[in-house]
């Protein structure tokens, strides 16, 4: 068996796959059950301040490549999961989860971060700067000014392990201003990317889901090119220092291994995990390991991040 151990930051990880904030992990019994399963961790539902019942349904829809939802930060407030949190790191003193939390104001991350700070969690936090489907409310992490005014205030507060989790970028200049920012704060991961915002499936004559006129975030198969892409860039911008999770597109141990390829730590998994539970990661695992003995490699280092590019030929 190939070696899939992972590090972030001091932490220590046995494997390289896990669930995406959103996809079973609402309560204990869907962390529980990712907990069970061949995933290296997991990360918790992005939590608010307060509980929240979300966007009307229906609000997700699965597609034949993908998936479509505008969820609206659904969850059961930042209370209930540093207690299940708890709960976890009594019982596996040795292994790191992952909670992910947001402000749906701009007050609120200071009290989100009070919180936590004098919580005993002891893990990694992910800090969500890029849901796209709350009604009326903008992605932060398009806004470089109000991203570094949130890390600013956050970093004074809080002095554990902090990530942020993005949306994709498309603009080489926008690649290279979220760089400038979050390369000024001690940040240990970056999970990109999060769905693609405002697209739109049709069943039939009716949009699939409700929310927004039936607009909402893809994932799956059809976001793996951008996900690829901003890992590679990000990869190429960030201090080498900050890690990356790379998420979007995963649904077979080749996805893995191209993320990886690109510069990815760790690997998420949100759309398939939805269609398949989290028996999941065991198909994923296996699979990744039998490309890595295919090829030859022993560990993930002896490929993250080496993605090769073809030599140009000048047209003439």
């Amino acid at each position: 068996m190939a070696d899939l151990t992972t590090t972030i930051g001091d932490f220590h990880f046995e494997n390289t796959v896990m669930n995406g904030a959103g996809v079973w992990c609402f309560d204990r019994d869907e962390l529980s059950a990712v907990d069970s399963s061949a995933a290296a961790t997991f990360v918790t539902k992005t939590a608010t301040l307060q509980a929240r019942q979300g966007n009307p349904e229906p609000r997700m829809a699965a597609t034949s490549l993908g998936s479509i939802n505008s969820m609206g930060l659904p969850n059961k407030g930042l209370d209930y999961y540093l207690g299940v949190l708890a709960e976890f790191e009594n019982t596996h003193p040795d292994k790191p989860y992952f909670l992910s939390t947001t402000g749906t104001d701009p007050d609120d991350f200071g009290r989100l971060f009070t919180k936590i700070a004098q919580s005993n969690f002891h893990g990694l936090v992910e800090l969500n700067l890029s849901c796209p489907n709350v009604v009326g409310k903008p992605q932060i992490a398009y806004d470089f000014g109000a991203v570094e005014r949130i890390l600013t205030q956050v970093t004074g507060i809080y002095h554990g392990a902090l990530g942020v989790k993005l949306p994709p970028y498309f603009d080489l200049v926008h690649f290279q201003e979220i760089a400038a920012v979050l390369n000024k704060f001690p940040l240990v991961f970056v999970n990109t990317i999060n769905s693609v915002g405002n697209g739109l499936v049709i069943k039939d004559e009716t949009a699939a889901i409700a929310p927004k006129g039936g607009l909402g975030g893809i994932g799956g198969g059809y976001i793996k090119p951008m996900a690829l892409a901003n890992v590679r860039t990000l990869r190429q911008l960030l201090n080498p220092s900050i890690r990356i999770i790379g998420t979007g597109g995963v649904q077979n141990g080749r996805d893995v291994f191209e993320l990886i390829l690109c510069g990815a730590d760790m690997v998420g998994v949100a759309t398939q995990l939805g269609k398949e539970g989290p028996k999941v990661f065991a198909r994923l695992t296996q699979e990744l390991n039998d490309l890595m003995d295919e090829k030859g490699y022993r560990r993930l280092s002896d490929f993250r991040g080496k993605l090769q590019v073809p030599e140009a030929v000048a047209v003439r």
